[in-house]
């Protein structure tokens, strides 16, 4: 039998050893290095000093505006995301990156034309005073861009060393790093031998092996350099034993892929409510039209084909194995085409074909109007905060995949053997569970009974 002593020490040490396991601070400088500076990328910076100089709220980031319960609901203790882990703070940001495209962010946000001019002019000294540095780039993995500043090397695993001394010369001037992928969807790729380890892929870099494609090698560099990497497009980057092998070995987390923006946030609302009511589904056909950079590039068919298997296997929510009376023979296509008009005001328009008692059917008709760019600045801001959080954790840096960041993709990186979860509820229980866990709070399941049982 224990002692009140001993029973004391005991809470004593594991108090200590919750707090061993909390994240590290957060102190110095946090630099997001992005691969791609056009829409996104500059959306995202311009939206950063526009919040620190007050000029606008961070609506739509969850680190910034969200709380998180902690306790029982009795217990009114509801405090910021932000306050309760230890995040880089926004004043601590500094940008950099690479691109295709000469100038600097001022002219970059210019041409994306996302957001309007007296909210550019605000910011122009800033983005003037940031310009990318040319990027690793190969037409033949994004066809319909055509680069203007474009590093130039004997072979990939030349590209990356450059990669990785720009990183290095970054390095000088701030305290940690994560770097980000903003760049264009690259054409559809299936792993192949190269990807299978970490030797092969280096072998692969010297090889100049065509299944490596730029997106691949920031990440490779990044994740040398002992950065965490997110991947914000469709393309196959992170999501391979090779990358997985040497993040876990750096303790360096990776997470991806695709940015979770319009139309599919929308059907990871939707196809969890139908599966709630047990509410079956014919067909779901989206098509979009949008106008910006990232709508040429998807205009040919190779991008397309990336972007569409990120986009389809959203609806694996419904688990039709497991419910064939309602979703087995479920219709589901997707169509992107580009209309430059339009520009970064994307168009998501979604026809969708239910059926419910006795088989009567029903229809949903959604046109989302949406502004892509906007939708998808805060989810960059989040990430790179939350994965250099995880970084700084001790039970999160080593585990190479951050499946707990789900909540912002598309196509969720997850362990092999597993499912990916796309209910955006339960994923966001998932991400707020994590934060729980890694500061040593009790977890929230929602069953409630001790309401009623005391």
């Amino acid at each position: 039998m224990s002692t009140p002593e001993a029973s004391g020490n005991t809470a004593a040490a594991s108090s200590h050893s919750s707090a061993v396991m909390q994240p590290s601070p957060s102190n110095g400088k946090l630099g997001i290095m992005i691969p791609g500076m056009g829409a996104v990328a500059t959306t995202l910076i311009a939206g950063v000093e526009a919040v620190r100089r007050g000029f606008a709220k961070p609506i739509g980031s969850l680190t910034q505006m969200a709380t998180i319960r902690l306790g029982k609901r009795t217990d009114n203790n509801t405090p910021r995301i932000k306050d309760f882990v230890p995040l880089a703070g926004l004043d601590d940001l500094v940008f950099t990156g690479w691109d295709i495209f000469g100038g600097n962010l001022y002219t970059a946000a210019k041409t994306a034309g996302v957001l309007e001019r007296d909210h550019l002019e605000q910011m122009r000294p800033f983005l003037e005073s940031i310009e990318p540095m040319p990027a690793a780039f190969d037409q033949h993995y994004v066809k319909r861009l055509t680069g203007t500043r474009i590093k130039t090397g004997r072979s990939k695993c030349d590209l990356a060393q450059q990669i990785r001394s720009d990183i290095q010369e970054f390095k000088q001037k701030t305290d940690r790093q994560v770097m980000i992928w903003c760049g264009s969807t690259e054409i559809f790729l299936q792993p192949t031998a190269v990807h299978q380890t970490l030797a092969a892929f280096e072998k692969g870099l010297t090889d100049d092996d065509p299944s490596i494609a730029p997106s691949q090698i920031y990440a490779y560099a990044a994740l040398k350099e002992g950065i965490p990497f997110v991947n914000g497009a469709p393309n196959l980057t992170v999501d391979i034993p090779a990358m997985i092998e040497l993040s876990k070995k750096m303790n360096a987390p990776i997470c991806g892929k695709d940015f979770k923006t319009g139309q599919t946030f929308l059907k990871t609302v939707l196809a969890p409510a139908f599966k709630a009511r047990m509410l079956g589904v014919s067909g779901w056909y989206s098509t979009n039209i949008l106008g910006n950079r990232d709508g040429e590039v998807l205009d040919d068919p190779e991008s397309f084909k990336t972007k569409e298997e990120s986009k389809l296997g959203v609806l694996d929510i419904l688990q039709p194995e497991l419910y064939p009376d309602l979703y087995k023979d479920i219709y589901h296509k997707v169509k992107i085409n580009y209309y430059p008009p339009r520009g970064d005001n994307k168009e998501g328009w979604d026809n969708i074909d239910i059926f419910g008692w006795l088989g009567y059917p029903m229809q949903l008709k959604i046109d989302f109007l949406c502004r892509d760019s906007i939708l998808a600045a805060p989810l960059a801001l989040d990430l790179v905060l939350f994965l250099d959080m995880a970084a700084r954790t001790p039970s999160l840096r080593g585990l190479g995949i951050q499946e707990w960041l789900s909540f912002y993709f598309k196509a969720p990186q997850h362990a092999e053997g597993l499912y990916p979860e796309h209910d955006l509820f339960i994923q966001l229980m998932k991400l707020k569970n994590t934060l729980r866990h890694v500061m040593g709070e009790d977890l929230i399941t929602h069953l409630g009974l001790e309401y009623y049982n005391e």
